[in-house]
């Protein structure tokens, strides 16, 4: 089984740009679908983005495509998600989960393993 560890979170202003990081440990990293989920205060869990095995394949909410990018480098069993042009309603814990149904998903419930979520807040 994969652990999932997320770090880069922060405080930022609107506008400002984070990139968040998730490492992945205990399982054989490229054999999993990885996506970002989000989840604010008194909200569901939301999806984010979603990217294929090898990176070929990617898939965003309406509410960040084009301004949010995941990438992941399977050698380093890492997945990123870069986010620029952050705006407030962003604010929320950032969760990446990895699946192995080889297939991408945006539904929660896809995706078996997850880490311990990272703070993004963003000022007005």
């Amino acid at each position: 089984q994969v652990q999932l560890v997320e770090s880069g979170g922060g405080l930022v202003q609107a506008g400002a740009s984070l990139r968040l990081s998730c490492v992945a440990s205990g399982g054989i990293f490229s054999s999993y679908v990885m996506a970002w989920f989000r989840q604010a205060p008194g909200k569901e869990r939301e999806f984010v983005a979603a990217i294929s095995l090898a990176g070929g394949s990617t898939y965003y909410a309406d509410s960040v495509k084009g301004r949010f990018a995941i990438s992941r480098d399977n050698a380093k069993n890492t997945v990123y998600l870069q986010m620029n042009s952050l705006k407030p309603e962003d604010t929320a814990v950032y969760y990446c989960a990895g699946t192995q149904i080889g297939f991408i998903s945006r539904a929660p419930d896809r995706y078996a393993y997850w880490g311990q979520g990272t703070q993004v807040t963003v000022s007005s």
